[in-house]
């Protein structure tokens, strides 16, 4: 448990290694327009970025560190990724480095390949420093829409292959949570996507809509709907004491005073992201397999290190420089998310100071829905006379994910 104390003393830094571009699904709402099969990090690429990062100490003073591998899909480059993080932990022992045994490595998968011997011997070397998300859009029928196998025949949907893994994998990571996208097509699916994960004994649902402009007329309506009815749901059986959903949350659709919360939502350009060829990125949405209409902005290399100056617009960033008027005074600003990347591709130049709104409405549908749910578990708390009780229970819950 002592690793966990020191892991959680002080704020990570994200360090993302983009070791493949290829993935065996083509989901229909990825960001990723540039996925191939050709880009695929060498190693002496990835060593050579290890070794400017461990080296420059002075230039990461953050407390701990997120090894994050994506692709495509990371787990199809487990060979390569079994090799880097070899070589991390050794380095780190080596140079005494004070990100040792307080770092993380970091996975989103979607899961088909998890079962792999190759995959489970990693995991088994690495479980205590390891975190690992599957991607399950919920029902089978939601899932299938959008989260189809890469070719040129019929559509074919992943679900099964993917649903095969949830146990195990929650075996192995008993508080893990999963990541749930929403686009136009499947609203009307959340409730019953939300629920069905609760089923399969995902008690963590991080769900949200995506930050492109695809958003049609009457969506928000629908979408308000599917969330109140699931609030329903959740609040009627009791769910709302061991399972959660990210789209209710106390702290969201309230106004913000710029001059006391004026961070940046995102955290590009304090991360770091590194591609195939060892280009260093502000985040990943920046390399070009991310961009649909802008080019890459690229901060640097492995061999010559990190440019400030190419850096230095994202570390001046936040919320007033970036967001129209209209969003500084809004009444439920508090919780409208962005995507500093795809602030930059719709942005009329190519500028990241210029916020997109496309989630708007989709955001206000959230925090009519939000409130609902808010009031009518509170009233149903007061008649108990349990809300104290349930107040203690979360906060204990907090405390022990911490």
């Amino acid at each position: 448990m002592g690793n966990i104390k020191i892991w959680q003393s002080g704020m990570a830094k994200n360090i993302t290694f983009i070791v493949t571009k290829d993935c065996q699904l083509a989901c229909k709402y990825c960001y990723l327009v540039g996925k191939n099969s050709k880009e695929r990090m060498p190693w002496e690429v990835a060593k050579q970025a290890i070794d400017y990062i461990l080296n420059h100490e002075e230039d990461f003073r953050e407390e701990s560190v997120v090894w994050d591998f994506i692709g495509g899909e990371p787990f199809l480059e487990i060979e390569l990724i079994d090799k880097i993080c070899d070589y991390l932990k050794t380095e780190m022992f080596r140079k005494n480095h004070h990100w040792f045994n307080s770092y993380r490595f970091s996975f989103s998968t979607n899961g088909i390949n998890y079962d792999s011997e190759k995959v489970q011997r990693f995991i088994e070397k690495n479980k205590e420093h390891l975190s690992i998300g599957i991607t399950i859009d919920g029902t089978k029928k939601k899932h299938d829409l959008n989260r189809i196998w890469k070719g040129d025949g019929p559509e074919k949907g992943s679900y099964d292959s993917v649903v095969r893994n949830i146990p195990l994998w929650l075996n192995q990571f008993h508080n893990a949570g999963t990541k749930v996208t929403i686009s136009s097509a499947d609203i009307p699916y959340i409730k019953e996507s939300v629920l069905h994960l609760y089923s399969l004994g995902i008690h963590e649902v991080n769900i949200n809509c995506v930050f492109e402009d695809v958003w049609k007329e009457g969506d928000d309506e629908l979408f308000e709907k599917q969330l109140i009815s699931l609030a329903d749901s959740i609040i009627d059986n009791g769910y709302y004491k061991d399972y959660t959903c990210s789209f209710f949350s106390e702290h969201i659709g309230k106004p913000l005073d710029c001059k006391l919360e004026n961070q940046n939502w995102c955290g590009a350009g304090k991360m770091l992201a590194i591609d195939a060829a060892g280009y260093f990125y502000p985040c990943t949405r920046f390399a070009q397999y991310s961009l649909r209409s802008k080019n890459a902005w690229i901060i640097g290399n492995i061999n010559d290190g990190i440019d400030q100056n190419k850096l230095r617009p994202f570390l001046t960033l936040d919320r007033c420089t970036q967001s129209a008027q209209e969003c500084i005074d809004c009444e439920v600003a508090s919780g409208c998310a962005w995507c500093q990347g795809e602030n930059y591709d719709a942005a009329n130049t190519p500028t990241i100071f210029q916020r997109s709104t496309a989630i708007c409405k989709m955001h206000k549908a959230r925090v009519r829905a939000n409130n609902y749910y808010w009031n009518k578990l509170f009233r149903k708390l007061e008649l108990e006379g349990t809300r104290a009780e349930y107040e203690r229970n979360k906060q204990m819950l907090n405390d022990k994910v911490c």
